[in-house]
């Protein structure tokens, strides 16, 4: 991940605006929530584990901007209800919603393979978790224009998985659960759309380290021949769908991947 802000991004695109990123601890969503401060935004990193969250706002205050970690394990509804009310609480508003917390997508494994506690945790953090945090976000998101929820998702959720059908699954719920709000709060001002992530974290590092020569496959399939950074690649793509300049897109998904899949 980058050590410093991108510097293409405005600093004051998102100035007053409250922004909560789920799974900002590490990885995409660490990079997300960087970069949004970097626009101006007050972040609520909301951590599963307060000794990955707090880390990272601390360091998103260490450069000169506003974030606070809250304990908030996405597959508990009172979480998500504590996490939105003491948001706004501490800031006085939510504009932006993040959710990219997701639990372990598992081994390797063909759906007769599969396990129960795999298929569940990914329900929960991924679908459920959307579900509830559009609910509860909603009567906060309505109150001021230009308010948005954004969903990570991935292409597995366009395309398939062969090795892991579970996660395409969740994630193509995410896509339709995104266009069915689009529709439904467009009437409101609220914007919904999808970030399609691939990107350097912790996960990938440590795949990188147990197999030598898949970075060099990934690197070989994606057209830009790098995979991304989490915060210049990824955040800066979350800062444009909540601001402003994208006022006019609402129910769609980017795929932030270097144009390894380019099947829209």
């Amino acid at each position: 991940m980058t050590d410093v802000a991108h510097p293409a991004l405005p600093p004051q695109l998102l100035i007053g605006r409250t922004a909560i990123v789920t799974g900002g601890g590490q990885g995409v969503g660490e990079g997300i929530a960087r970069a949004l401060a970097a626009a101006g935004a007050n972040v609520v990193i909301a951590a599963r584990r307060v000794e990955t969250g707090e880390p990272a706002a601390q360091a998103i205050r260490d450069r000169g901007h506003r974030a606070i970690c809250m304990p908030c394990d996405v597959a508990s509804r009172a979480d998500i209800e504590r996490t939105v009310a003491d948001t706004v609480a501490e800031f006085g508003a939510l504009d932006i919603v993040v959710h990219n917390a997701v639990s372990a997508v598992g081994p390797v494994a063909e759906v007769q393979d599969g396990s129960d506690e795999v298929w569940e945790g990914l329900l929960h953090t991924a679908l459920r978790a959307s579900f509830n945090l559009a609910q509860v976000s909603l009567p906060h998101l309505g109150e001021r224009d230009g308010s948005t929820l954004i969903l990570l998702t991935s292409p597995a959720g366009i395309e398939g998985s062969a090795d892991r059908a579970t996660y395409g699954a969740v994630k193509a719920g995410q896509r339709g659960f995104a266009k069915s709000l689009a529709r439904e709060w467009g009437p409101l001002g609220i914007r919904v759309n999808c970030i399609g992530p691939v990107a350097m974290t912790p996960a990938m590092a440590r795949a990188y380290e147990a197999n030598p020569q898949l970075e060099a496959r990934i690197n070989a399939r994606t057209p830009l021949g790098r995979i991304g950074d989490p915060e210049a690649d990824i955040g800066a793509v979350a800062v444009f769908l909540a601001s402003d300049m994208a006022r006019y897109v609402t129910g769609q998904t980017l795929i932030v991947d270097g144009g390894g899949f380019l099947g829209l």
